[in-house]
């Protein structure tokens, strides 16, 4: 069965990567809660997905130009007060849900991964326990290899992009991932088709898509059989699952 991840927390319906959009997607049967993370100042983890703080907040700047507190007193933008989430908060609804994370691991505003935040993000998850039942996914080869070198996570994801894939197609990308040890590939759904599921599952590798967010894009990933969806609709996309 295809699972659904409620992508940032439901970002169609809800304000993206806020507690209130968690709470609201950990209240429907979705089996996993996707969300993104990058460091703060202070080498917290935060969650949001963009590096700068101007689309979904009231601040402006590098998010790692903050520390938490200064996060947490910012204003996400649709959640009459919410701050910035830490990925502790996140986790704690996830593991009280019985759900599983989806986390997604950004880079800096420079296109740079954050130097440690593959065990800053593995000390957040193991004190609650919650590693096994995390899925990590990265577009940067560099930091999936980290997190699969710690190992214990429920499946490792390599991200990628339109340009990388259709410069690289299947071949390259199986290589690429061999080389980084994931365990899934991921990509925009309208990047998947019946050729490209099959080698890439001939290789041993799971699959799985973003960009859900409609009917006609649900029904695709589950025609395709993806390992899992990421959807901003996520109860659409259990209404269309059946």
């Amino acid at each position: 069965m295809t699972e659904i991840a409620s992508h940032r927390g439901g970002a169609i319906l809800w304000p993206e990567n806020s507690l209130l959009a968690f709470r609201q997607a950990l209240a429907l049967p979705a089996e996993q809660l996707e969300l993104d993370v990058h460091l703060a100042a202070d080498g917290e983890v935060v969650v949001i997905h963009d590096a700068t703080l101007d689309r979904t907040t009231d601040g402006t700047g590098a998010v790692r130009a903050r520390r938490l507190g200064e996060l947490q007193a910012l204003r996400l933008k649709g959640t009459g007060g919410e701050g910035v989430p830490s990925l502790a908060e996140a986790v704690a609804l996830v593991r009280e849900a019985g759900r599983v994370l989806r986390l997604e691991i950004k880079s800096d505003a420079t296109g740079r991964p954050y130097p440690g935040i593959v065990p800053a993000c593995l000390a957040v998850l193991d004190a609650a326990g919650m590693r096994r039942h995390t899925v990590v996914m990265s577009f940067e080869p560099m930091t999936i290899a980290a997190a699969t070198a710690a190992g214990g996570f429920r499946r490792s994801v390599l991200l990628m992009s339109a340009r990388p894939w259709r410069g690289m197609g299947p071949e390259g990308a199986i290589a690429l991932a061999r080389a980084c040890h994931a365990e899934e590939l991921g990509l925009a759904i309208e990047d998947w088709d019946d050729a490209s599921v099959a080698a890439i599952r001939d290789a041993g590798l799971g699959v799985s898509a973003w960009g859900t967010n409609d009917a006609p894009t649900i029904r695709r990933g589950l025609a395709l059989g993806m390992d899992a969806i990421a959807t901003d609709d996520p109860p659409l996309a259990l209404r269309l699952r059946g």
